[in-house]
């Protein structure tokens, strides 16, 4: 029995889908247009330099949209991802996934973007089993700005992969192969609790670490990153 996990931003898609939802924010109108890119680009640097205050940023990036009425905000997930998500899919990215299903893989994408972007962009890929970060409710069912549980960030990915094992009345154990895709550094911790790590389209970073350690490293892009 085989595990393979799928980071999203910069591994199956070549952008990031948090950065750019904050992005088309900002091209809809629905935020201060300077000010909102301003904060948004100083949480993305965060991320990339691994000191993200993710429950800050969730409150941040779900402000322009969690007031608004229901069929508004889905009406507009969806104009992003006819304009913004679907340009960034990439074939070779989706024959990857699909190659694991076909094998029998349990597959699953793990991400530190939220719920809202990602279950859409989820289902573009065929993925079922989606592990992202997720939004407190009120009793209403209204989106707070909080995070629910532990946000899948870092050492969190473990603490939600293994929860959804358990949830199967499964573990690490169990599977003769755990195969993880990431790009990020700060998946550092779930590509070292994999068996197989492989570095996918790595920054410089990582991609020092794979060869090091003698991780395959992967460029699914045309490009490698600079």
């Amino acid at each position: 029995m085989n595990l393979t996990l799928f980071d999203l931003d910069g591994t199956l898609i070549e952008t990031d889908s948090d950065h750019a939802f904050g992005e088309f924010m900002v091209a809809i109108g629905w935020v201060d247009g300077a000010a909102f890119r301003r904060r948004n680009d100083a949480f993305y640097e965060d991320y990339q330099a691994a000191r993200l205050d993710i429950d800050a940023y969730i409150d941040f990036a779900t402000a322009p949209w969690r007031d608004r009425p229901e069929r508004q905000v889905l009406a507009m997930r969806e104009r992003f991802m006819r304009e913004r998500m679907q340009p960034a899919f990439d074939e070779r990215a989706k024959a990857l996934v699909r190659e694991h299903q076909a094998a029998g893989d349990r597959v699953a994408i793990v991400t530190a973007t939220n719920e809202f972007i990602t279950r859409p962009i989820a289902d573009a890929f065929g993925v079922a089993e989606l592990i992202a970060v997720e939004l407190a409710r009120d009793d209403n069912g209204a989106v707070t700005g909080a995070v629910r549980g532990v946000p899948s960030f870092r050492e969190g990915k473990i603490v939600r992969v293994e929860q959804w094992l358990a949830g199967q009345g499964l573990r690490h154990a169990d599977f003769d192969r755990i195969t993880c895709y990431s790009d990020s550094g700060n998946d550092l911790p779930l590509l070292e609790w994999a068996t197989h790590p492989v570095a996918t389209n790595p920054g410089p970073a990582l991609a020092a670490i794979a060869r090091d350690r003698g991780w395959p490293i992967l460029n699914l892009f045309a490009e490698m990153k600079s």
